[in-house]
């Protein structure tokens, strides 16, 4: 398995790549993630061209089961965040795989 990429490594790859400071590398990411996080409480879809997309599905209430005893539990109506990855990445991230190889 692959390593976690942090939120700090992110603004150093943005201080890195775009040449801004450190401080405003951070700032400038903060300003994305917020926006991002704003978007998608209000319900609205987030679509990053050759990404993916991001949006709020509802679930609704359902029966499941206590694993320990088998009782049954009501499981309240909730709302999830799905991401659907483009095209595009799901063959960046498939392109090294050879026929045969564990997913």
């Amino acid at each position: 398995m692959g390593r976690t990429i942090t939120r700090a490594q992110l603004g150093e790859s943005v201080y890195q790549e775009v040449g801004l400071s450190r401080n405003e590398s951070a700032d400038l990411l903060e300003s994305v993630l917020n926006l991002v996080s704003d978007a998608l409480s209000r319900g609205e879809t987030v679509k990053i061209s050759s990404f993916g997309s991001f949006s709020v599905r509802q679930k609704g209430q359902r029966i499941g089961r206590n694993p320990k005893t088998g009782q049954e539990v009501p499981i309240l109506p909730r709302k999830v965040l799905v991401f659907r990855p483009s095209q595009v990445l799901k063959n960046r991230i498939n392109e090294h795989r050879r026929p045969g190889q564990p997913i």
